[in-house]
């Protein structure tokens, strides 16, 4: 599909790319940013970077894992605009965490090479404190050769498949799916129906899968994907979410049936280097019982 560039979304619709109109419009937003003197405001704006708490409790969490810190860090495009996969780290720097998960685009182009990026997960690999290691999977803007390069590096990269931690005799499971949003197949769908029974966290870029990992009895969905919107309304209401569904899912905590759901306003930016009415973010989520 990489390769043929043939788009598909969980609707089992082939994408139209309309990238030169797009690019256009994107090239005269720019050129009205700097007319009206908010074009380095919104650079500043994407330079600042929060690190974000969050408790969410769950019924149906193990004891044993009362207290387990999950580091969510999603959509750093790290060769677009440097600066904020570098505070990202800084603000990780020295937190004691039991996962830490990527959530996909981690670089600027959809295609072509991506060496150039490793040496930044080189940092984060180095900088990590995470207890049970790095989970990763691929968004929209990545390659599947990227899966060897990062497991190289010693970041487990998950398509369609799914692991187990264990604490005494308690397990959770955390299911990670290719792409859906460019590359879904029925493989992702399949991955999330087959995962064992018990407390389950699903790995997912975009957020267009929720009522299939709901269905499927997951009770933690991690998303990124949309930037929170990047330029958004006053509000945080997003103009642009780059979503075929569920698009009310594009930012922040939801909730699809029993469920719950975070979609990540990300680190990075794309298209232009700016933000405005979000904020880019890393995610520290401490799950808890009830």
């Amino acid at each position: 599909m990489e390769a043929a560039e043939e788009k598909y979304t969980p609707r089992a619709v082939k994408k139209r790319r309309h990238w030169v109109a797009f690019r256009r419009l994107l090239g005269l937003f720019g050129v009205g940013l700097r007319l009206s003197g908010l074009y380095q405001r919104g650079v500043r704006n994407a330079l600042d970077i929060k690190l974000k708490r969050i408790e969410l409790e769950f019924e149906n969490l193990p004891s044993e894992f009362d207290g387990f810190r999950i580091l969510q860090l999603s959509d750093p495009h790290v060769d677009f605009l440097a600066g904020p996969f570098d505070t990202a780290l800084e603000l990780i720097s020295g937190e004691r965490v039991d996962l830490c998960v990527l959530t996909g685009d981690y670089r600027k182009r959809v295609s072509g090479p991506f060496e150039h990026i490793l040496p930044a997960f080189e940092k984060l690999v180095a900088r990590s404190r995470a207890r049970n290691g790095i989970y990763a999977i691929l968004g929209n803007h990545d390659s599947a050769d990227m899966a060897e390069a990062f497991e190289n590096l010693g970041i487990d990269v998950l398509i369609n498949e799914t692991r187990s931690l264990q604490r005494g005799e308690a397990q959770i499971h955390v299911t990670g799916t290719d792409d859906v949003h460019y590359y879904y197949t029925d493989a992702a769908r399949v991955a999330l129906e087959t995962a064992p029974e018990g407390f389950k966290i699903a790995l997912i870029h975009s957020a267009e899968l929720a009522d299939v990992a709901a269905g499927a009895g997951f009770s933690l969905y991690l998303a990124g994907h949309t930037h929170g919107g990047q330029v958004c309304l006053p509000g945080g209401i997003p103009i642009i979410t780059h979503m075929s569904c569920h698009r009310r899912y594009a930012s922040g905590l939801w909730r699809h049936g029993s469920m719950t759901g975070y979609t990540t306003t990300g680190i990075g930016v794309s298209g232009l280097p700016v933000r405005f009415n979000t904020r880019g973010e890393v995610v520290l989520i401490t799950l808890r019982c009830c």
